[in-house]
């Protein structure tokens, strides 16, 4: 798969936070990616990771998701167009954390043909932002990212049991493939379909 190289200026469009209709937004992966609601993806810098590493789930979703701390350690270790991690703003509001992976080997190079895929890493909605639609808008923003890249499909990652995310996905649109990945259950997302 050839990588796209990232054009900050490119405007996409995409659904806005609520779902309802399409908004334009600037996309790419330097500078940020707005709505008209003002919803807005920014990338991490020194000047917000303060606020990026202080947005936390509900104690009861911990177990689903990793810190943003450990997200951003894992971003850092990685080559730089491998991960994109992202603030999400509401105005000048900080309300989750996102971070995409883009062209992963999950055949972690055991395979003949790599199998080269990308998706949504982690998701951190803070816990007093929770239904808000700011899940909606990250995973939306995701898409459209990756669709900008020439993906034809969107990958994640979920814990089942009580307070995971499954249902959250499923809604959205997201199919199990009946794989499991460390353990946990892997959804894919057609993006080349209305």
């Amino acid at each position: 798969m050839t990588r796209a190289t990232d054009r900050p200026d490119r405007t996409v469009r995409t659904e806005g936070a609520d779902g309802a209709g399409g908004a334009d937004r600037t996309g790419g992966s330097g500078g940020s990616a707005s709505t008209d609601s003002g919803l807005r993806l920014v990338e991490i810098t020194p000047a917000n990771f303060g606020a990026a590493t202080g947005i936390r789930v509900r104690p009861d979703q911990e177990f689903a998701v990793s810190p943003v701390m450990k997200s951003l350690a894992e971003a850092y270790v990685h080559p730089p167009d491998v991960a994109w991690p992202r603030l999400v703003m509401d105005g000048d509001r900080p309300v989750g954390f996102l971070m995409a992976f883009l062209d992963i080997d999950w055949t972690d190079g055991t395979g003949e043909v790599p199998l080269l895929r990308s998706g949504l890493w982690r998701l951190n909605i803070a816990a007093g932002e929770q239904g808000r639609g700011y899940g909606r808008f990250a995973v939306q923003s995701v898409a459209a990212e990756l669709r900008r890249r020439g993906a034809r499909e969107m990958y994640v990652t979920w814990h089942e049991g009580e307070n995971g995310p499954e249902d959250f996905y499923l809604r959205l649109g997201f199919r199990k493939n009946g794989e499991k990945s460390e353990g946990e259950t892997v959804g894919v997302l057609r993006l080349d379909q209305p």
